[in-house]
């Protein structure tokens, strides 16, 4: 065992005696206020105040110093509220603040934290410094002590301890009231308050306590007994994390400690990743004891899920745990805003984009009070611009930009002056505006006083009086003229006007604005969609208008049979209404519906319908009620028809491609054998396949009759190669050829096989009418109603009467 040592001594809070020597040097040391402050034209900070933590009792100084034209005016704010001068507080000559005895509230006495702020003001304006937050000192009580443990030898021990103080405490542990030796590497020691032990032995029983100090006080925990049995069995063990990472939240430039102990047996390996798949990287990393990851120097690319994996030697046996790590970054300043100088009556715009995590937010002072939107001043982008438009004497100041966000805030400065040209014209005067109509209004003034001799034109300034500044626009009057016409206004609307003169030196200040309102009028017609809902119902469409609620207005429905004189209604809607349904209507009767929008100017013009619900009640009448068991019936043989329909339409694309690949060389080839294919075969009628309607020469009769050749369904091309008698001449009757193809119009003919066709379909043929639609072609009356052109059919009941068939020809 390791010899016992001497208990070192307790870190113990610093005199306070140098703080007091310090504020009275302090005085004798520091420059005059015409030596410390710098002589640049803009008034800037040099020296911030910082966040702080300060004992009761004892004395802190925040420190600040500021540069610019002299003389510069120096205060203080607490809690937004000026300090005033007492003994408790000294301002010292280069801007500090010193206090001599902190103070916290007791028996009414105010407390001295706080947020405070340096105040410097010269004949340019004021400027004011980055809050400092001021803490007391604090030690709690510890809220987790260490539990005594039991391990193994060659195990693993751990201890925790866990108290809140400001500043943040330190944490160091004693054993047995002996400090531990920190040069012993099987001991490490976590700065968030934990004790790990790693292969454990007998010298290692003892009692740990806790020991917390800051400058505030020292704390103890209470004492933790470690117990050291024999050596284990040696057993395999699976890989255990007993302690994971836990999630944190810092602050960039801090430590982070990811806490991972593993157990097992063979000992597992500890390794470290990002479940984002990016690497960890090297710099500032360390790995503390068997698997504590610990990162130095933290920044935002920290931020991050992180997983702990513990591995059992030479496998792919692991356990994983996860932690997610937060890295925030106070604002920061990537574009400043910049000091300009702008003549009066024009545009000045400032500028500041700051970065941070979490993203900043961002406000606008000026001479030290917050600005906002209003007026003249344009605030876009996040409030990252700052726009000042029609700028004048009272607008020359210095304007800061505060960026601020939970890590911490950032301010920077710019100062606007205003240039004033001799000899610019005042201010027009007289500014007048009358309502013409609803959309003019007449713009009249007189000019300037003084200076009027170059004025080259003046420019009227229009805005809705209810819009942002932003939206307000320009228009031009030469400067002979003293009255515009606005035209293009809004019906019922309020406008704000006012007028600016301008010589090639500048523009003059601006008018006192004016206010009129354009005239109303009734609304427009609104537009009306009608739909059919039954037999006896109908709904009306329409854009809802809010603005008509606005003006006291909505809409007026009126509905009649137009063989009526009279109409029903009004109905009264309002003006957000969109839709209205009318019902109990005659089927048998044509509707007008007429719809108009009201306002207290009276009613507006009307949208007219005319409508008819025949229709939809015929399609009532025809519409069969649903024969549940027909589509049962139907359903059963469903599928056997998809599996024929895929089957046919697969066929047809095939012979559709063979088509289009020689049908230019089909026109040169004979067809083998054409009068044996266009003569009706020989043989019992049982064994005939009836022919079907074939589009493009192509029928399933044929495509079941293996052998049969391709037949040639161009008429014009059958009379090319076989100049037979008749074809060449004018249709008409061939008793002698029955089966010859009919001529027709279109280019395709279908042509069928005609064993099975009746007397009926003999005379047909004969007759050799032309075809009167796209397709035709003659079908046994036998086999279903007959197709005599697109989309007209006659069903076999209609026709005349077939003599029996022959049973052979």
């Amino acid at each position: 065992m390791a010899a016992p040592r001497t208990a070192s001594p307790r870190r113990l809070p610093a005199p306070r005696w140098p703080w007091l020597l310090l504020s009275l040097l302090l005085p004798l040391l520091l420059p005059a206020p015409s030596e410390g402050l710098g002589h640049s034209a803009e008034l800037a900070f040099a020296l911030e105040p910082s966040d702080d933590v300060a004992v009761p009792g004892q004395p802190i100084m925040l420190g600040c110093k500021v540069e610019g034209t002299p003389p510069v005016r120096i205060t203080w704010r607490k809690n937004g509220v000026e300090l005033p001068e007492s003994i408790h507080s000294t301002l010292l000559a280069n801007g500090s603040l010193l206090i001599h005895h902190f103070r916290l509230e007791r028996g009414g006495s105010p407390s001295d934290e706080g947020d405070y702020e340096c105040v410097a003001q010269n004949r340019f304006g004021l400027v004011v410094s980055r809050k400092a937050r001021i803490q007391a000192a604090t030690m709690s009580d510890f809220h987790v002590h260490p539990q005594a443990t039991v391990g193994e030898e060659g195990g693993v021990a751990r201890f925790q301890c866990q108290i809140h103080g400001l500043p943040k405490p330190l944490i160091t542990w004693e054993k047995n009231r002996v400090p531990i030796d920190t040069d012993n590497e099987r001991y490490t020691l976590l700065p968030k308050g934990v004790l790990q032990i790693t292969g454990l032995r007998a010298e290692d029983s003892g009692v740990f306590h806790c020991v917390a100090s800051n400058i505030a006080s020292v704390r103890i925990s209470h004492g933790a007994r470690l117990t050291v049995s024999g050596s284990g069995s040696g057993a395999y063990k699976e890989p255990t994390i007993l302690v994971g990472p836990e999630n944190l939240t810092l602050t960039v430039h801090q430590t982070a400690v990811l806490e991972c102990v593993a157990t097992g047996n063979p000992r597992p390996i500890v390794s470290w990743s990002r479940l984002d798949g990016r690497p960890i990287g090297v710099e500032g990393i360390q790995v503390l004891g068997t698997g504590n990851l610990i990162i130095s120097d933290v920044t935002v690319q920290h931020s991050g899920v992180y997983v702990c994996a513990a591995n059992r030697p030479g496998t792919r046996v692991r356990r994983t745990a996860q932690g997610r790590l937060v890295v925030q970054a106070p604002a920061e300043f990537v574009q400043h805003p910049q000091s300009i100088s702008r003549p009066a009556g024009t545009t000045a715009m400032f500028t500041c984009q700051a970065q941070g995590e979490p993203p900043p937010h961002v406000t606008w002072l000026k001479n030290g009070q917050v600005l906002g939107p209003g007026g003249h001043v344009r605030l876009k982008n996040n409030n990252s611009t700052l726009t000042i438009s029609g700028i004048g004497p009272e607008d020359e100041a210095i304007y800061q930009c505060v960026a601020e966000n939970s890590a911490g805030s950032s301010q920077a400065s710019a100062r606007l002056t205003v240039l004033w040209a001799e000899g610019l014209p005042g201010p027009p005067r007289n500014v007048q505006a009358v309502s013409v109509s609803s959309t003019e209004v007449r713009v009249s003034w007189s000019e300037p006083l003084v200076n009027t001799k170059e004025i080259i034109g003046y420019v009227l300034h229009i805005r809705k009086a209810a819009d942002p500044p932003e939206l307000e626009y320009q228009e031009a009057v030469s400067k002979s003229t003293f009255q515009h016409l606005v035209s293009d206004l809004e019906p019922s609307t309020a406008y704000s006007f006012y007028i600016k003169a301008y010589t090639p030196r500048g523009a003059s200040s601006a008018s006192m604005p004016t206010l009129a309102s354009t005239l109303g009028e009734a609304p427009a017609p609104p537009p009306l969609s009608v739909r059919v809902l039954g037999s006896s119902s109908l709904q009306l469409l329409w854009e809802p208008w809010p603005r008509l609620a606005q003006h006291e207005g909505g809409f007026k429905l009126f509905y009649r049979p137009a063989s009526k004189a009279s109409f029903t209604g009004p109905i009264l809607l309002p003006g957000t209404a969109s839709s209205y349904n009318l019902s109990r209507l005659d089927p048998s009767v044509v509707y007008e519906v007429k719809l108009l929008a009201y306002n207290q100017h009276g009613d507006g013009n009307a949208t007219v319908r005319f409508v008819s619900l025949r229709g939809a009640s015929e399609r009532t009448a025809l519409s069969p009620p649903c024969d549940c068991r027909k589509e049962d019936a139907t359903n059963q043989t469903s599928t056997t028809g998809i599996v024929i329909g895929i089957h046919i339409g697969v066929t047809c694309i095939i012979f559709c491609v063979l088509f289009l690949l020689f049908g230019q060389r089909g026109r040169v080839l004979l067809c083998k054998d054409v009068e044996n294919q266009l003569s009706p075969p020989q043989g019992p009628r049982s064994q005939r396949d009836p022919g079907i309607l074939a589009l493009n020469g192509a029928g399933r009769g044929e495509r079941a009759q293996p052998g049969r050749g391709k037949k040639c369904a161009d008429a014009k091309e059958l009379e090319q190669l076989f100049p037979l008698a008749g074809m060449a001449g004018p249709p008409g009757p061939r008793p002698t050829d029955p089966a010859a193809p009919v001529p027709c119009e279109e280019t395709q003919l279908s042509t069928l096989p005609l064993q099975g066709f009746g007397p009926l379909d003999r005379r047909m043929a004969e007759a050799k009418a032309p075809c009167t639609g796209p397709v035709a072609a003659l079908l046994p009356l036998d086999r279903g109603p007959i197709l005599l052109s697109e989309g007209q059919v006659v069903p076999p009941s209609a026709a005349p009467a077939a003599q029996p068939a022959h049973s052979g020809q």
